[in-house]
Formats: structure tokens, C-alpha cells, sequence
């Protein structure tokens, strides 16, 4: 088998076989050079500028590592059939992906993993896979990327340790130049094993117990990512504005939902600024961020009366329209934040202890261990902020604002 090398700043050398190269040359993985990883983020942190591209090389570098551990341990056999199913879902998980990342997930498209299921078992990827893995392949993959697989490892795509939660905060930390995402990787993955599950039988994925405070660190490195980077408020501004920006152009039928995972990142910013320019479109081009006018933290507010700015973009756009009114702003001047709830410290894996005996760690722990349902709640609402966004200094009254929005229906 001919492999190649390929330089890479976070993981030094990725090695990449024949079938692999063959798909990384499509014209769906090569679209991937040109999304972003992390959106508008790089209009507050220079450096991350790094692509889809790149963090999909680096999650199949780490599945190709894993696997070769798992197959040195003891009474463990992956016949070399499963394991490039497994590297080739690690390596096309994100073939879906809108441009400027999960953005555009919040205003209402599909879920890029549902997008990405024609792009995996139909076309030229389809049958790349097909001819080198067997005709099943493309939905052995997919079914992998979506979380519905029956295989054992499973867990090494989609689960609470994946590898792409490895690969992603190690790459964003390293390009943001922030100390947030240390993570003990080599420890993480030499402690990977395959056990038959406590609650199903089934055999799967787990962790030994040596290793629980390397997987502490990684959620802590999630959180503090999220509390620094993803959800920084300039970060936020940018997403909101984006946001904004493309459902109008919807609205206007200058583009269409379906196409928009189609589009490269410039190539969709093109698109608008062709056929439709606005002030908003070069305010975001131009940095000139929208600024806080006002937020709340999540400590402070009734989650029962605010949560759906975060998930009802209908209702957002007309609260948005009615306050920016009351306070003499014009359409599209005043914009609601509030990010959509993420599973931050989500933790639901078999643990093989020291006594040989298989336990599932779930979020409520163990004694000995952080109690992580109570962390998470209070992580959450130090890191997670509703905000109000203006395009000019406006002097709001946030209590007034803040009553609106609780009283909206």
C-alpha cells in the first residue's frame, strides 16, 4: 500500500493511504479547504484562520493512531475492512458543513451531518467507497458520522471521547495562540479500549480508569474554549450579524437554503455582496462590529421565558424589528444573541477499573469524582450570555429590554 506524508502544524506528520488521498481529491472533501473551522472568529483571533480541511486530516490522523493501539491490545482484533470505515468517517465527517461553520444550523438549515449524507452515499464519494470498501460502505459511514452505528467504535466518531473533539480543540487552541486546549492526547488514546458494556452487552468503546483525569482536563478545556473563544462577545457579534445576513438574503430568495452548503466561505459572501449589498453585509466585511448594548448572564435569567432566542429565529427577527423601532434603530440595527445550549460537560462512557470490573461514568459521576452535572450547570452560566447587539451606540434600558423579551410570544 502507497501512503504519503503530509505536514501538518498541530500533529507534525499525517500519514494518508491511497483510498484516502483519493477522496481528499473530490471535489466535496476539496470545498473543505475553503470553510473556515471556526467561522468569524478570526475577525477577534488572527490566527484561526485553519479550515475544515485541515481538522478533518488531523481527526482520521488521530483514528488511523488509535486504531493501531487498540489492535496492539490485548485480545483485541479490527480486521483492516472496519478500520478504514472508521478512518474514512473520521475523515469525511464534516463534508456537510455550511460556510462560516455551524452558523447558519441556528437560523434553521439542516444539520450539516444531514446534509452531508447525499455528499457520502451518492456521487463520486459513494463510489470511491464502494469500489474499495464493499457496496455497503457509504451507510456503514454515514450511519458511523451520525451516531447510529452498531460497530464497536462507534465511540471513536461519535460519543463523549470522539476524536474530533480531540482534534478540534487541540487545532483551535494552537491557531487561536490560546493555553486553553491542552489536552493530554497520548494519554487519552493509549487508554481507549474495547469492553462489553455494563448496560447493553454490546461491545464497545470505553476508557480505563487511569485515565479520568486526562478526560477531566478535556472537558475543562471545552468549557474554557467555549467561555474564551466560541462564545466571545465580538466572536458572538460577527455569528449574529452573519446570521441576520443570510436570513434576509433567504427571505429575499437571493439564495436558497439548500444551496447554502454548497458555498465556500468567499463564495457565499460574493454571492450577496453581487446580488444583494447592504450596510449590514459591509459592516461585517469591514470589522465594524455590532457593540453590546446590553447582557445578561445565564445565572440571571428565567431559561422558561428566554431560551427560545435561542432556538425560534422567527420570533427573533420580529423582536428584533420591534425593539429596534422603540429605540429609533432602523431593520437590522439592533440583533438578539443568546448561543444554542451545548452539551458542555457531556460525559456517558463504560470505564474499565483497575479491578477489571466495567462501570458506565455517566454525568453524575462517581464519589472520588467531580460532580459534573452541578459543574456543568454552574460552567454554563458563567460561560453562556443573552445579548443585545447594536450598530451604533444606543442607550438602552436593559431592564425594559429585558422585560420585553421575557413577555414575547
Amino acid at each position: 500500500m502507497r501512503f504519503e506524508i503530509l505536514r501538518d502544524p498541530v500533529w507534525n506528520n499525517i500519514r494518508v493511504d491511497e483510498l484516502t488521498l483519493t477522496l481528499v481529491d473530490t471535489e466535496v472533501f476539496q470545498r473543505l479547504r475553503y470553510v473556515r473551522q471556526l467561522g468569524w472568529t478570526y475577525l477577534v483571533y488572527p490566527g484561526a484562520t485553519h479550515s475544515r480541511f485541515e481538522h478533518a486530516l488531523g481527526t482520521h490522523h488521530l483514528s488511523r493512531r488509535t486504531l493501531a493501539l487498540l489492535c496492539e491490545a490485548e485480545d483485541t482484533s479490527i480486521g483492516e475492512a472496519d478500520q478504514a470505515i472508521v478512518r474514512s468517517a473520521a475523515l469525511l465527517h464534516d463534508v456537510g458543513h455550511y460556510p462560516f461553520s455551524h452558523a447558519l444550523e441556528e437560523i434553521g438549515a439542516l444539520h450539516h451531518e444531514d446534509v452531508a449524507r447525499p455528499l457520502i452515499t451518492e456521487g463520486s464519494i459513494a463510489t470511491i467507497l464502494s469500489a474499495q470498501l464493499g457496496k455497503d460502505a457509504p451507510l456503514k459511514i454515514f450511519d458511523l458520522i451520525r451516531g447510529r452505528s452498531e460497530s464497536p467504535l462507534q465511540g471513536l466518531i461519535s460519543g463523549s471521547l470522539d476524536l474530533d473533539k480531540i482534534e478540534y480543540l487541540k487545532r483551535d487552541a494552537f491557531m487561536c495562540g490560546v493555553p486553553y486546549g491542552e489536552i493530554d492526547v497520548d494519554r487519552l488514546t493509549n487508554s481507549l479500549v474495547l469492553v462489553d458494556d455494563p448496560e447493553t452487552g454490546r461491545r464497545s468503546l470505553g476508557v480505563q480508569e487511569k485515565a479520568l483525569s486526562a478526560l477531566e482536563s478535556l472537558l475543562f478545556a471545552k468549557y474554557q474554549m467555549y467561555r474564551n473563544v466560541y462564545w466571545h462577545h465580538a466572536v458572538r457579534s460577527a455569528t449574529a450579524m452573519y446570521k441576520r445576513l443570510v436570513e434576509d438574503a433567504v427571505k429575499a430568495e437571493v439564495v436558497d437554503v439548500q444551496s447554502l452548503s454548497r458555498h465556500t466561505d468567499e463564495g457565499l459572501m460574493h454571492r450577496l455582496e453581487s446580488d444583494r449589498p447592504t450596510p449590514l453585509l459591509a459592516a461585517l466585511k469591514e470589522r465594524r462590529l455590532y457593540k453590546r448594548a446590553a447582557e445578561w448572564p445565564a445565572a440571571e435569567l428565567d431559561d422558561d421565558k428566554v431560551e427560545w432566542i435561542a432556538t425560534d429565529r422567527k420570533r427573533v427577527a420580529q423582536a428584533e424589528n420591534s425593539l429596534a423601532k422603540e429605540f429609533g434603530l432602523g431593520p437590522g440595527e439592533l440583533l438578539l444573541d443568546y448561543p444554542v445550549k451545548t452539551q458542555m460537560l457531556g460525559l456517558d462512557i463504560p470505564v474499565l477499573r483497575r479491578s477489571g470490573k466495567v462501570e458506565r461514568l455517566t454525568g453524575e459521576g462517581w464519589i472520588g469524582t467531580i460532580n459534573l452535572p452541578s459543574l456543568s450547570e454552574e460552567l454554563y452560566k458563567s460561560a453562556r450570555w443573552l445579548r443585545v447587539f447594536t450598530a451604533k451606540r444606543a442607550r438602552l434600558e436593559p431592564r425594559r429590554v429585558l422585560d420585553a423579551l421575557e413577555r414575547s410570544r
